[in-house]
This record gives structure tokens, C-alpha cells and sequence, in this order.
């Protein structure tokens, strides 16, 4: 579970912990993880499967979380805030966040990759293949939305665990992330209990950041609809989702799939907001499948 190779990137005014599987000389995977989530969240097992299918698989730490570069300079959003989604002055915004992606692809030497995000990663992917799309090959966007209000909204019952009182320490942050697990995960795929609290504790490990995760929700909330950025896209595109998914309900994929010209959509019987181990083939084979329909590149 813990990075064997990590390695670090510094790009404008931040700087990027990353990891890489496979054989630099193959084409590139650049998996993009969500709210408050390390880079580990792509599991060392899935990034090996995916480099095994002929890929370099780079994941890393996006801004505020894991060992990148913290923001403890700039305040957390108020409770208030994010009940009223309207934040005076966010930290920075997911357009930063997605040419944080953008500017490890350039230190990495890679003019272009197949972008694979989670969440509030797929929202930054997004960004990436609209704003710059001689960058991105192909998109795949999992469990994530257009930022629009009128799809992809949590269930009500989740709210309260959105203020609720950060963990103090290492035991509280691993109940709190099993806890949490039980109610957004997959309830049609076997959960490992064990492997989620391995999770939890590497991530409380290499740096638990509850104000990072704040403001990296300060952001999203601070960001208006994709919808017209989405129509732009012309990467082949394919959409997964869960369709037991409480975090971003399946309507925000439906929602992105029907923006992204040509995109296809993928829901997943059983799956919720995270990436279980049962469902990673049919997930790793929609990648591969989607990376397949992108043009070949063009030789220097």
C-alpha cells in the first residue's frame, strides 16, 4: 500500500508527489484521485494490472493532500461556507488543480496522455481535455459530474458527515474512513475491511490533511458548471459509474456523458463511490478499450 518509488515534481508554486508503474517508453496513463484522497487511492495492485495491459500508469498527490505541497498558509473554508457553497476566498481553484496535472505531464517530458479521474478527479480531468486538448489522448471519467446543481447531488443523509468534527488521531481517522466506506461504498462488490484500514492508515501516515480537504471542497464548490467546457471535448471519452453511488449520484454521470460529444457511458451494477477490487477488470478494461479509440500520435 505505501509508495515504493515516490518521487517528486516541482512545478509553479507547488510541488507534486508522484508514482510510476510500468515502462516509460509506453503510452501514458495519468490517473487524477478525488476530495481529500491520496494518490494510493488507485491502489498499487490496480496501477500494476493497468501498466501490465502496455501503459506507464503515473499517479500522484494532488495539491493540499498527501506529501504534495499543503496550503496551511490559507485558512479552511467556514462551516457556513460550505453550507451556503459561497466561499470569499478560496485557497485556489480546480483549474490550478488541473494544470498541477497538466505541469507533471511537461516535468515528466510527456506531450500527451490518457487521463483517468476520480471524483473530484474526473472534474480536473475534464478541465484537462477541455482546456487542453492537444494534451490529452483519450478521457475516462469515473464517478464524477458537470458541476451542474440540477444532477449528481448527494444523498440527504450524507450532509452531516460533511461538517462532522475531523478525527484527532490515527484510530479516529481509520474508524472514520471505515465508517464512511460503509455508507458511499460499493454494496454489490465485497468490501476488504482489512485493505481499507491499511488504506487509512498510510494515508494518516504520510500526511492527513482535514483543511486540505476543505479546501479542495472550498474549490469545487467554487466552480461553476463544466457543461459548456464539456461540449468541447473531442478526446474519445467513456463515462463510469455506479449505479449505487450515494456521493455523486449516477445522474451526474448520465448528465456528463450527454455533454461530452461522443462519449460513451459505462454504469456499474452494485458499485458506489469508491473503486472495489471486484469491479477493477471491468474498469481497467474500459480504459484500455477507450485508449484504444484514440488516434494514434503524430511522429516528431
Amino acid at each position: 500500500m505505501r509508495p515504493e518509488n515516490e518521487q517528486f515534481a516541482t512545478l509553479e508554486g507547488v510541488r507534486i508527489c508522484y508514482e510510476t508503474f510500468g515502462a516509460d517508453s509506453d503510452p501514458a496513463v495519468l490517473l487524477v484521485m478525488g476530495l481529500g484522497t491520496q494518490m494510493i487511492g488507485w491502489h498499487a495492485e490496480f496501477c500494476a494490472q493497468l501498466a501490465g495491459r502496455g501503459f506507464f500508469v503515473i499517479r500522484y498527490d494532488n495539491r493540499d493532500v498527501g506529501r504534495s505541497t499543503r496550503f496551511d498558509h490559507r485558512p479552511p473554508p467556514t462551516t457556513r461556507e460550505v453550507l451556503t457553497r459561497r466561499h470569499r476566498n478560496p485557497a485556489y481553484t480546480l483549474g490550478d488543480m488541473a494544470d498541477d496535472g497538466i505541469g507533471l505531464l511537461d516535468q515528466l517530458g510527456i506531450d500527451a496522455a490518457h487521463v483517468v479521474g476520480a471524483s473530484m478527479g474526473g472534474m480536473l480531468a475534464q478541465l484537462m481535455a477541455a482546456w487542453r486538448p492537444e494534451r490529452v489522448r483519450s478521457l475516462v471519467s469515473i464517478m464524477s459530474s458537470t458541476g451542474s446543481l440540477r444532477s449528481g447531488q448527494p444523498a440527504l443523509k450524507l450532509y452531516p458527515h460533511f461538517i462532522a468534527k475531523p478525527p484527532t488521531s490515527k484510530d479516529e481517522y481509520i474508524e472514520r474512513m471505515v465508517q464512511m466506506f460503509s455508507i458511499i461504498g460499493s454494496p454489490g462488490f465485497e468490501r476488504n475491511e482489512d485493505d481499507l484500514r491499511l488504506l487509512g492508515e498510510t494515508a494518516f501516515d504520510r500526511g492527513a490533511t482535514p483543511d486540505g480537504s476543505a479546501r479542495q471542497l472550498a474549490a469545487i464548490q467554487s466552480g461553476r458548471s463544466r457543461v459548456k467546457e464539456l461540449r468541447k471535448i473531442k478526446a474519445p471519452t467513456l463515462v463510469i459509474h455506479g449505479k449505487a453511488d450515494l456521493l455523486v449520484r449516477p445522474s451526474g454521470g448520465r448528465a456528463t456523458a450527454r455533454a461530452i460529444p461522443g462519449a460513451r457511458l459505462k454504469l456499474v451494477e452494485g458499485m458506489g463511490h469508491d473503486l472495489p477490487r471486484g469491479a477493477w477488470s471491468e474498469i481497467i478494461d474500459g480504459i484500455v478499450e477507450n485508449a484504444a479509440r484514440a488516434p494514434a500520435p503524430v511522429a516528431a
